[in-house]
Parts: structure tokens; C-alpha cells; sequence
């Protein structure tokens, strides 16, 4: 036990003074307003609110790969305790005692489930900065090269090959000036935490991604550093269980300086922003005051516990406001990159195959209540507007149905939002049969509907 919590403690003071050594900062964010659009195959009949346009947390520059500075050579306890740092000019460096005198080490590599520096540490273990370069063409068909850069996460983690899926936003690997047919970057590269130098760059491949949810995956495989049991896979949080107050911690690339983290909480649960990534899109987003700024994006945003709970992926364009910015909620982002894993990897496929029941929906009711450990939730009843003719509900579900619940599998959530009932279907694929309750003359009804190809529509 004693030589495993040394390990890992050696290995978090060389990854923490490695990070030193590099030009890391933490700057101020702004992010902008919000719109309101919901549907299921159609437009929903509901507008809850007025459009703002916001623009995506810029990813801009490139990695500073100066390695000129002092690197750690190795991490050592002497007889007396003490953590004596070697660097690679032979100097050394005294830490001081960080054991008893029975030998145990006496700092808490374990962390507390509520210790803000230990959700950070966590998050750090799963963050990656990204580095693109693309071929674009200009107004005038001239062609030159451009850089940018972002974040990401490792979303799934194979550590005996060394393999992962790397998740960040769409627009980060994304240029619609790019010469290429799907503006996907000519060469993507990700960086660890403690690793962010030029001969430490690992290649990372597109698998797929949507402009219209924000979202996008890489792949990247026997990498060395990956099955070093120093970095692990994030933990993914259930979104619709976020709340407003809420630690926020947000873990990226901000000015493309290496990875930092900056904390706030979320400050709005639920709503829509319009962005311009490929054309004008609306995404669902939890707002936060987390400062973030350019190369924060598709970076992790993780609660008190270190578990992910959304990607940061705007900013405000307005500069008279301070400290507001805008993530992906988990649940949409789990989806989407579940989605992109199952059809688009080792097939032909770059896109979301989205499943489309062919209905609207709509809110009769929103209020506010309070949960049993005190903090404060919106609960809406949701139910049919409309159903079309040409979609798989057509003959089960009709207008006026109240929305209960929905099953696919062995999930099964309870609708209380609006938003739910589309995020959940991004975990259908063809040949499931989707099950849904719902509220029809009084009474409640339980309905089987088989997912169909002729339900798919790539997004």
C-alpha cells in the first residue's frame, strides 16, 4: 500500500511541476444569450424564449512546444522522509517531509468526494488539449495553411492497448473554409496533462460528429503514455441531476497555453443558445459563470465529485458582460458520442444517425419545486401537439398524450422536461423497441414502438 500511494503521489507532483514549468493561465470568459426550440421530427409549438446570437469559445493558436525548460528526471524519498525532486541538469530540489516516522506517507492522494482540488485532479486525469491544422481556400481561391486549438476529454479507455475515444466540440476540428469535403482538419493531435510538448504529440483521427449538436470524437490508439494507469476515462454525471448553484469546474486549453482549470457554478440548469457552425444551429446548453475563454472548448466541465457533467462550448461576444459561459449538457454529449462510436467507427458513416418519431411536443404546465435535499428544480408536464402521418408514432401516440416515462433496453427515465424525450432518443438504434407511457383520457397508457430505418435521419 505504501509503494502503490507513493506512485501515484510521485507521479502527481512530476505531473504538477512539468505543468509549471509551461506557459499555463487561467483568463476571464464572456458568453451571450439564449433562444428556445424543441422537437421530435418536427418544430415544436412552443417558443419559451427570444434569440441572441452567441459565439463558440474560439480556438485559435497553437501549443507553445518550447522544451528549453528544466524537465524532472526523477522523484525520490530519502531516508529522512523527504521528497527530494532530480532534474535532468543533475540540480535537486527538496520538497521537504511527506512521511511519518512509521513511513506512511501523510498527504491524501485519496481525496474527499466534495474536495474541489481532488474533482480537479480527476478531471486533469482525463482532460487532452487538441491541435489542428487545416488547408483553406480564402475569397480569392488562394490556399494557405491555419492552426487552431481546443480540448477534449477521453471518453473510453482501452489502458492493456493503449487506445481511446478522445470527445471535444465540432468546431473545434471543423473550418468551413477548409479545403476538404467534410472541413474536418487535415491533421488533429492531442496532448496530455504534463505532456504538452512537440515530441509528445499523439495523432488522433476523426470518427464522426454534428455540427448540429457541437459535438465530435476522435480516435487514438497505442499510445504509450495512455497505459501509463496515470490517465483514466471521465466518469459521466446525469445531467438532468445538475443544478443551479452547483460546483462547475471547467478543465481546457484557454489561449492554447496548456491545460488549466477555472471553477464557478451552473447558473442557468436549461436553455438554448444559436451558434454559426456550418450554418445557424440551435443547441441546449447549462449556463455557467466558470470563467472560459479561447481554447476552452469541447474541454470538460465536471462537478464537486469530479465527475463530468457537460463541455464547455460558447462564450458572449459582449463585453459588457462578465463571467458567462455555455456547456453541453452530459447527457446530450454520452449520447452523441455514443451515437457516432456505434455508427459511424469502422464504417463509411461521419454523421449522427438520429432517431425521429414524427411528433411535436409541448408544455401544458413549468414550475419550480424543492427536492429532498433542498435544492430548487423545474418540473414541466409535456405532452402531444401534433403527429405526422409519414412518422413511426403515427397510429400510437396522439395529440394531447401527456408524456409519463420512456424505456429503451433496460433504461428507463421519467419525463418531468421537455428537453428529455429528445436527448433519450439519441440512445435508440434500429431493431430497439422504444416504450412509452403516457397519460391519454385519465388513464395511463403504455405503448410499444419498433425503431425502424425509415425513423433514422442523419444529423
Amino acid at each position: 500500500m505504501k509503494n502503490r500511494s507513493f506512485k501515484i503521489f510521485a507521479i502527481m507532483i512530476m505531473a504538477i511541476m512539468v505543468i509549471a514549468l509551461s506557459s499555463c493561465s487561467i483568463l476571464t470568459a464572456y458568453v451571450g444569450g439564449y433562444s428556445t426550440d424543441s422537437s421530435l421530427g418536427t418544430n415544436s409549438s412552443v417558443d419559451l424564449g427570444t434569440s441572441k446570437d452567441t459565439s463558440q469559445a474560439e480556438d485559435t493558436g497553437s501549443i507553445d512546444t518550447n522544451t528549453n525548460g528544466l524537465l524532472i528526471k526523477s522523484v525520490d524519498i530519502n531516508s529522512a522522509g523527504e521528497l527530494i525532486i532530480t532534474y535532468t541538469d543533475g540540480s535537486k530540489q527538496n520538497l521537504g517531509k511527506v512521511t511519518s516516522n512509521s513511513g506512511d506517507v501523510n498527504v491524501n492522494i485519496e481525496g474527499s468526494g466534495n474536495d474541489a482540488s481532488y474533482a480537479t485532479a480527476l478531471g486533469l486525469r482525463s482532460a487532452v488539449s487538441i491541435q489542428c491544422s487545416f488547408t483553406i481556400t480564402n475569397k480569392f481561391g488562394a490556399t494557405s495553411t491555419s492552426a487552431s486549438a481546443g480540448s477534449g476529454f477521453i471518453y473510453k479507455l482501452d489502458k492493456e492497448e493503449g487506445d481511446a475515444f478522445i470527445v471535444t466540440n465540432f468546431h473545434v476540428v471543423y473550418s468551413d473554409e477548409s479545403t476538404n469535403a467534410n472541413g474536418i482538419a487535415d491533421s488533429i493531435y492531442v496532448y496530455l496533462y504534463g505532456s504538452e510538448y512537440s515530441d509528445m504529440k499523439i495523432p488522433a483521427t476523426y470518427v464522426g460528429g454534428s455540427n448540429n449538436y457541437d459535438v465530435a470524437v476522435l480516435r487514438v490508439e497505442d499510445c504509450d503514455l495512455l497505459k501509463s494507469g496515470v490517465f483514466r476515462e471521465a466518469t459521466i454525471a446525469n445531467s438532468d441531476e445538475t443544478y443551479v448553484g452547483q460546483s462547475a469546474i471547467a478543465i481546457g486549453n484557454p489561449d492554447s497555453a496548456g491545460l488549466s482549470a477555472s471553477y464557478g457554478v451552473i447558473s442557468v440548469y436549461s436553455e438554448q443558445i444559436t451558434l454559426n457552425i456550418g450554418g445557424s444551429v440551435s443547441l441546449r446548453v447549462m449556463r455557467i459563470d466558470t470563467p472560459v475563454n479561447s481554447g476552452n472548448s469541447g474541454g470538460g466541465l465536471y462537478n464537486e465529485k469530479g465527475e463530468l457533467i457537460g463541455i464547455v462550448n460558447a462564450k458572449t461576444s459582449d463585453e459588457s458582460l462578465e463571467n458567462i459561459g455555455y456547456a453541453i449538457p452530459s447527457n446530450i454529449v454520452k449520447g452523441i458520442a455514443d451515437n457516432i462510436i456505434d455508427n459511424c467507427y469502422g464504417t463509411d458513416l461521419e454523421r449522427v444517425q438520429r432517431v425521429l418519431l414524427g411528433i411535436t411536443v409541448g408544455i401544458a404546465d413549468s414550475k419550480a419545486y424543492l427536492t429532498d435535499d433542498g435544492h430548487i428544480k423545474v418540473k414541466e408536464t409535456v405532452y402531444v401537439t401534433e403527429v405526422t402521418k409519414t412518422g413511426i408514432a403515427y397510429g400510437y401516440l396522439e395529440a394531447d398524450d401527456i408524456l409519463i416515462s420512456a424505456k429503451i433496453n433496460d433504461t428507463e427515465i421519467e419525463i418531468v422536461r421537455q428537453h428529455q424525450i429528445i436527448d433519450f432518443l439519441l440512445t435508440a438504434r434500429v431493431g430497439d423497441t422504444f416504450y412509452i407511457t403516457v397519460e391519454r383520457g385519465g388513464e395511463n397508457v403504455t405503448l410499444e414502438i419498433a425503431i425502424t430505418k425509415n425513423a433514422i435521419t442523419e444529423y
